[in-house]
């Protein structure tokens, strides 16, 4: 019986030379299984304009994971191992799974076939080869990027008040009209950030890339450096070039700030002014943390009638706090939005998402056999030196919590892995810490206990429910769609009775 075969191709930029090269691809590809006359060619699939150090953004080739997995691939064909993958982990974590169904890969250009008795170990070191070639073109990304910024070129894309072309910033005068306007209003007229842009509204004044005037924008605005004329540059860096993630610089990598860089909108008085009341206004790191606490799934609750997004709304009752969420369209122009969607509360939300991670979970009891046996090798040692072989334990688990974290946010693993292997490095430590050598017994018994406890989700915390949860859809007929990370929507409904502390949540599947 012929073998249902695919081809992959990928670019990694959009430019028209790229382009070409890839139609070039598909052509070979289509070619190269034609004429096997044991093949029958069912697709295939690409990617333009992305990196091959992660799966993000990569719907051909997820697209032709998720059709292997259904059994519509028998063989994928590619050209090499660095168009499949750069990453080393990823090209051996699918390259396995592809194989345990039977699936092969077969590169092209490097000679290699996953179905081979020796395709794994030159398969690893050809995308080792690969990834490695990835990091040196990333490092010679950075540097060359820095040395433009330290010149004054300007990264980043147009702005309210500025159009930026060839790295240059200049002066759009009906958006700097607007910019002085915000201004004027935040520092000479007292006006909170709230009130502007409620106004900014009233007005019919329209922001820029945005959908409409909000406290974040006005905030954003009034603290850009670049109105007054200077240039900060590496306000975030991206920490790991496989997973493409950008953080906040908060001091790990040089800034780069030119004073007087290009013709400035505001005035440096009034700028200078502004971040002062700005300052004075700022929280204090207990008054975070308190507000934080009130918002674990603030930005992830899309309403299912207008899908704008549900903002959180707090008020104090006889029998304590209450916590809802609702439509901020209804939020903010109340019947004028023509959205009718009801308030939901928090403790419906919090259930319903503890109750689909709950159902996530299998097997648990040999989860548990499996953590406990571990946590006893690690901690059957004894004296000073164990203290010392603890220690650098810990260490180690510690690292391997920090890697596992890179794989899940890059989607490499998946949020049932993440959580499975995340506690079994807590019981580890926890085993570590406490181990003796006179009640190594009542150890286990406790961690045992302790491990039991963690496996059962239906009273999760905020915390883990906010890690895991992607997005909840409100609907007005008291249903939900709850979607965890990597996995598909759940849809609950529910019902709630009593008030304040006698206030239960039941979901109806």
């Amino acid at each position: 019986m012929p073998l249902k075969v695919a081809g992959y191709c990928r670019v990694s930029t959009d430019k028209e030379s790229q382009i070409n090269s890839l139609e070039n691809q598909r052509t070979f590809f289509t070619d190269y299984i034609n004429r096997n006359n044991d093949w029958i060619l069912t697709e295939i699939y690409y990617d333009e304009g992305v990196s091959g150090t992660s799966i993000n953004r990569r719907d051909g080739f997820n697209r032709m994971i998720d059709d292997a997995y259904a059994g519509k691939i028998d063989l994928i064909v590619t050209k090499e191992v660095s168009r499949f993958a750069r990453n080393t982990v990823l090209t051996l974590e699918y390259t396995r799974r592809l194989r345990e169904k039977g699936i092969g890969i077969i590169f092209i250009n490097d000679n290699i076939s996953t179905l081979d008795p020796d395709g794994e170990l030159r398969l690893t070191i050809m995308s080792g080869i690969a990834q490695e070639e990835s990091r040196k073109i990333s490092e010679r990304i950075v540097w060359g990027q820095k040395q433009s910024m330290k010149h004054g070129v300007v990264f980043g894309r147009s702005m309210l008040g500025y159009d930026v072309k060839n790295g240059k910033l200049y002066v759009n005068s009906q958006g700097a009209e607007i910019v002085r306007l915000i201004f004027n209003k935040y520092v000479n007229e007292g006006k909170g950030v709230h009130t502007i842009a409620r106004e900014l509204i009233g007005e019919k004044i329209y922001p820029m890339n945005t959908e409409y005037w909000s406290n974040a924008v006005i905030l954003r605005i009034l603290r850009n450096e670049k109105y007054v004329g200077d240039l900060c540059q590496q306000k975030t860096y991206t920490p790991d070039y496989l997973n493409h993630k950008k953080k906040y610089n908060n001091g790990e990598k040089e800034k780069i700030y030119i004073k007087n860089h290009h013709e400035p909108i505001i005035d440096r008085q009034t700028w200078e002014q502004a971040q002062k009341i700005l300052e004075s206004h700022t929280l204090t790191d207990t008054q975070k943390s308190r507000y934080s606490n009130r918002y674990w799934c603030s930005g992830k609750i899309v309403c299912g009638v207008c899908r704008k997004k549900f903002v959180s709304r707090t008020k104090k009752t006889k029998s304590g706090q209450y916590k809802a969420w609702r439509c901020s369209a209804i939020a903010r122009d109340g019947k004028k939005s023509g959205c009718d969607n009801n308030s939901v509360n928090d403790a419906v939300l919090l259930k319903c998402t503890a109750y689909v991670l709950d159902t996530l979970v299998t097997d648990r009891e040999a989860i548990l056999s499996e953590i406990v046996s571990e946590i006893r090798t690690v901690c059957d040692t004894g004296g000073e030196k164990n203290i010392r072989n603890c220690r650098k334990n810990i260490e180690i688990i510690e690292n391997k919590k920090r890697i596992l974290l890179d794989r899940f946010l890059d989607g490499t693993v998946s949020v049932e892995d993440y959580r499975k292997q995340n506690q079994y490095y807590d019981l580890q430590i926890a085993g570590i810490q406490e181990a003796k050598s006179d009640n190594m017994e009542n150890i286990s018994e406790n961690i045992t206990d302790y491990a039991r406890k963690l496996l059962e989700f239906k009273d999760i915390n905020e915390y883990v429910c906010s890690e895991v949860l992607e997005n909840i859809t409100v609907y007005p007929d008291k249903s939900l769609d709850v979607k965890l990370r990597y996995y598909p929507a759940v849809r609950l409904h529910y019902s709630t009775t009593g008030r304040g502390k006698n206030y239960t949540v039941n979901i109806i599947t």
